[in-house]
């Protein structure tokens, strides 16, 4: 547990009642320029799925998802799940949907490993969306197109919102940097991955990272991948490997980067077996989910998870995630929270 450090004298630009009317009005405004810019149609989505399907996505590898046992299906177990990377993937095959339109959802999880400060909680809700997408678009370059239209429907997004809220003026960058994995490392090269995404994102304000999984000129990845949804090891033609990345905004308040996106064109049955065989997790092939992408029922596509509770946060120019969620925090935090003038719901 910990706090980043803030300014000595902070107080919220909304207050409490302001804050839930703004958070409604950010949902509503961003989905629709969401939907709109990339033709999304809304789903309805699972909390939970079936354990050992290869459904549920286990983010780094390394993460535990919370459990149960169904009682009335003879002790079968059920997962809450992290995101649905490989589900909304399924349902792009099961709905038919056509190349150039997707899905977008609401997704909650429970992820109990998270250690807690100002970003991160027990409980993850965010916009997941998944397009299809032709042979010939899984290219680097139409991965940054995609997250330039993102990047201009946040834009929108705030620029409305301080319509509603003239205290809130905008002060997002026009543009958003883009940069592979590989180059920030050459640039700084002492530098840890995490030091790096804080030194690049403070010169440019967005940044977007290309190449979050496959190992880089020192051996190490910048951060770890689950093998089994983004291609992080096909080369592209910037002369490196990867086909996706993780969207990172500066917060003025923190006086820190923001993770507020992680999205990725997705592999392919080649793609697949290489990282599985990397990975060493081979055995994975028998699962539902890699069967049917290795026997072809699944379209190609592009997707990504984009944090509610984090872009209300940065909108709203707020210092903790708990301003946005109801959530569980340490008594320490609060304790600390409150002498900060910081007002957890």
């Amino acid at each position: 547990m910990k706090l980043y450090n803030l300014p000595q004298a902070y107080t919220p630009v909304l207050d409490l009642k302001q804050t839930e009317l703004a958070i409604k009005q950010i949902k509503e405004i961003f989905q629709l320029n969401l939907s709109s810019t990339l033709r999304l149609r809304r789903v309805t989505a699972p909390l939970f799925v079936l354990q050992g399907t290869g459904l549920n996505d286990d983010l780094t590898g390394t993460e535990h998802a919370v459990s149960f046992p169904i009682q009335d299906m003879n002790g079968a177990v059920a997962e809450v799940v992290h995101s649905l990377a490989k589900w909304k993937r399924v349902t792009l095959a099961d709905y038919n949907i056509a190349p150039g339109n997707g899905i977008y959802t609401d997704m909650n999880a429970i992820r109990a490993h998270e250690e807690l400060d100002n970003l991160h909680s027990l409980y993850v809700d965010q916009w997941d969306w998944e397009r299809t997408i032709l042979p010939e678009e899984r290219t680097v370059e139409f991965l940054r197109g995609i997250v330039t239209r993102i990047y201009s429907a946040i834009r929108r997004t705030e620029f409305t919102i301080s319509e509603y809220y003239p205290q809130l003026e905008p002060s997002l960058p026009r543009t958003i940097f883009f940069i592979h994995a590989e180059e920030l490392r050459q640039k700084y090269p002492t530098l840890t991955a995490k030091e790096r995404e804080e030194r690049i994102t403070r010169e440019h304000k967005a940044v977007f990272i290309i190449g979050i999984g496959d190992k880089l000129g020192d051996g190490e990845p910048h951060d770890n991948r689950a093998p089994d949804y983004d291609d992080y090891s096909t080369p592209n033609s910037d002369g490196y490997t990867g086909l996706n990345g993780d969207l990172l905004i500066w917060s003025d308040v923190l006086g820190k980067a923001m993770e507020l996106s992680s999205m990725g064109i997705r592999v392919d049955e080649k793609a697949l077996l290489h990282q599985l065989q990397i990975s060493g997790k081979e055995e994975r092939k028998k699962l539902y989910f890699h069967r049917r992408l290795l026997d072809g029922t699944l379209p190609l596509s592009i997707g990504g998870g984009i944090g509610q509770s984090r872009l209300c946060m940065l909108l709203l120019k707020k210092a903790h995630i708990g301003e946005i969620q109801a959530s569980i925090w340490p008594e320490q935090m609060r304790e600390e929270c409150k002498a900060m003038n910081i007002p957890l719901i």
